[in-house]
Formats: structure tokens, sequence, C-alpha cells
């Protein structure tokens, strides 16, 4: 026992001589020439904004979301209006923002501003939940939602689909810069729920078989303005 507690200890401080890079970085740029960098364990999030957005597409595409590009938000409001006819939506509940209500304001369907009367069986009822977001993470697809940008907790996971809309400024390279944004934005005063929402809710728990859909909603779109 003695001797396998001395091995852990050795192993320890031999790792201790390496210095790693915070994980979303490439490396320390002020490390020594005789030093060893460690290698990140996070892929890369882009070296500039275009770069963050190839790699955002590429996330998203591999966790079954889904982006749509648009220039202003005009194209934005008829690109959510084109989804709601193809999906056959008859309900939708939206997030009581500035960038949501006209954008919101070009469908078709039932609509309704969940944040400003809370109904859980009437959100659960919705085809579709319309969010904004507090950033995007290109370097894993993850969009960060809090209570503030997604009209409480309920919104973003109670109806069947989830459907962000934001703005190609809000794409950060890495999580690092994701909460670095929030803190700016909100200061000491974070909103009371902060969630990083990685593709459709999923699970392969039962039998090794992925399920979309499985704790919250099975289909996320991601309308990308800019």
């Amino acid at each position: 026992m003695s001797d396998a507690r001395s091995d852990i200890f050795a192993r320890i401080r031999e790792a201790l001589k390496v210095k790693a890079p915070k994980p979303h970085l490439k490396g320390d740029a002020n490390a020594g020439k005789s030093s060893v960098a460690a290698k990140p364990w996070l892929p890369e999030g882009g070296d500039d904004a275009e770069g963050s957005l190839l790699i955002l597409a590429e996330q998203l595409a591999k966790l079954k979301a889904v982006l749509i590009r648009v220039p202003d938000r005009a194209s934005a409001s008829k690109a959510l209006a084109n989804l709601s006819l193809s999906k056959k939506w008859k309900k939708v509940a939206f997030h009581g923002h500035e960038l949501l209500r006209p954008i919101a304001a070009g469908l078709s369907c039932e609509t309704w501003e969940a944040d400003a009367s809370f109904d859980k069986q009437r959100l659960e009822g919705c085809d579709a939940g319309i969010t904004t977001c507090e950033s995007i993470v290109a370097q894993l697809g993850s969009i960060l939602v809090s209570s503030a940008t997604s009209g409480g907790r309920a919104l973003s996971v109670l109806p069947h689909v989830h459907v962000v809309v934001a703005e190609a400024a809000q794409v950060v390279p890495d999580l690092g810069a994701a909460l670095a944004l929030a803190r700016a934005r909100h200061g000491e005063q974070l909103p009371s729920m902060l969630s990083f929402i990685t593709g459709p809710s999923r699970t392969g728990d039962i039998e090794r078989i992925l399920v979309l859909g499985a704790h919250g909603p099975k289909e996320l779109y991601l309308i990308l303005i800019g």
C-alpha cells in the first residue's frame, strides 16, 4: 500500500511539472522554450469570426441541430415563417424580447408571449418555443441560454422544438469567452439560470440506442442573423 501511494504521488508531482494551457486555448504563448506544452483537451474555436462560424456550422451538423443563416431580421422572420409552415405548427410560444417580437409577428399560427403570462400546461402544448441566447460557442456547437434570454427556465425545455434567434456577433470561439461575455453583460447580477444547450435533448441509456427528445426538445434550430 505504501509503494502504491508513493507511486501515485510521484505521478502527480511529475504531472505538475508540465504547464497546461486553459482547455480552450492552443497553448501557453508565454511558456519558455524548455517548457513542455500540454495538449488542449477541447477542440479549437477559430482564430477569427469567420473561422468560428465555420467551426460552429460543423459542430451543429454533428449534433443534429439545424443552422439557418440569414442576412437581416426581415429574412429571419421569413425563415421562421417558412419553418412554421413546413412543420405545420399550430401554437408557438416566444420570449418577449425586442429582437423576437417583430420576427414572431410574421407567423401565421397562434403565438403567445410566454413570459408575460406563464402557464406550464399551455407551454407543453406548444409546437415550438422561440428564445434568444447569451452567446453561441463555436468550439462545441453549444448555445448559452439564461433565464434572462429565454423568458424564464421553461420555454427552452417544454415545447417539442426549440428555435434560437441570434446575431452573428454573439458567436464566440470558446467557453471562456462565452462566460466572460455573460459576466460583462450582467456584472455581479448573473441570471438565476445559465445553461449550455448542445444539440437536441438526447439519451443513449436504453440499450445504447440514441434517442432524441428524451428530456427536452427533440429538434433544435438556430436562426443566425448576419
